[in-house]
């Protein structure tokens, strides 16, 4: 008989539920891609609670699926084929242009790459560029000014190469931003098929990336999937074969969007 992954993961809030109440023990589970210094004892409640939010996950995403390609060729960096990969991504408390972000890689426990914004909101001015731990520039994204609708072009290295860019959805029931390839671009208004669809809760960082096969290739989340306690972050869970660097790229420039809304929510919290 095969099991369905609803009821797996019930059979298993269940049985933690049931040796809870037995005396003296503890349940201990240790992520897969957690940093050493990170690695400890979770209590069951906790247990518990990574169950609920298993069951979140499915619903908001679902497995994440291996990707044999990319739409739009070669990566913008390098691609792991084997397994998943969990990064950390923390928003700078100081900075001079608002949109800087150190990303780190959460099974080494190493920055991979930085993330840069420009000090001036000017039109060809209004950039991200993301080095690597060479201090190469791997990717620049650029706010499109003037634009009816929040747009951001994505470029290889220094900018030579633009492979598509990143777009809100004008007319959807919830937040929706959509990912084109340059390559399949038809017009001059843009192609009409995106590559990748980003939907989900954006305010609260649980949202996924699905390319256009509706298969998920990369998951956002506040509370992630290792146990990272260097600093508050959010995490991205990236599919192997799937291009990091685009993931976080995209991730950046919605982080950008909503920040004002970021804030606000912050300070109620603080209330």
């Amino acid at each position: 008989m095969v099991l369905s992954t609803v009821q797996v993961i019930t059979m298993r809030a269940f049985l933690l539920l049931l040796l809870s109440n037995l005396p003296n023990f503890s349940c201990c589970w240790v992520p897969m891609y957690a940093p050493c210094r990170a690695l400890h004892r979770r209590s069951t409640k906790i247990g518990v609670k990574n169950i609920l939010s298993d069951i979140g996950d499915m619903l908001f995403g679902g497995d994440l699926v291996p990707q044999a390609t990319l739409p739009y060729g070669k990566s913008l960096d390098v691609v792991n084929a084997d397994e998943s990969t969990v990064y950390a991504v923390q928003e700078r408390g100081i900075s001079f242009s608002g949109e800087d972000f150190d990303v780190w890689d959460t099974f080494t426990n190493t920055q991979r790459y930085w993330v840069r914004g420009a000090m001036l909101h000017l039109p060809g001015k209004d950039k991200m560029r993301i080095l690597g731990p060479d201090s190469q520039v791997k990717a620049i994204l650029e706010r499109k000014m003037p634009s009816l609708k929040p747009t951001y072009d994505i470029y290889r290295g220094y900018g030579n190469e633009k492979i598509g860019w990143i777009e809100k959805k004008t007319f959807a029931l919830m937040d929706t931003f959509e990912v084109f390839v340059e390559a399949e671009k038809r017009g001059p208004f843009g192609s009409s098929t995106p590559a990748f669809k980003i939907e989900g809760d954006f305010l609260d960082y649980r949202f996924s990336f699905k390319n256009s096969k509706e298969e998920v290739v990369a998951k956002v989340k506040k509370d992630g999937w290792v146990q990272f306690d260097a600093f508050n972050h959010y995490q991205i869970e990236v599919a192997p074969g799937m291009d990091p660097l685009l993931v976080i790229a995209c991730a950046c420039a919605i982080d950008e969007e909503f920040d004002e809304e970021h804030k606000k929510e912050s300070l109620a919290k603080k209330d």
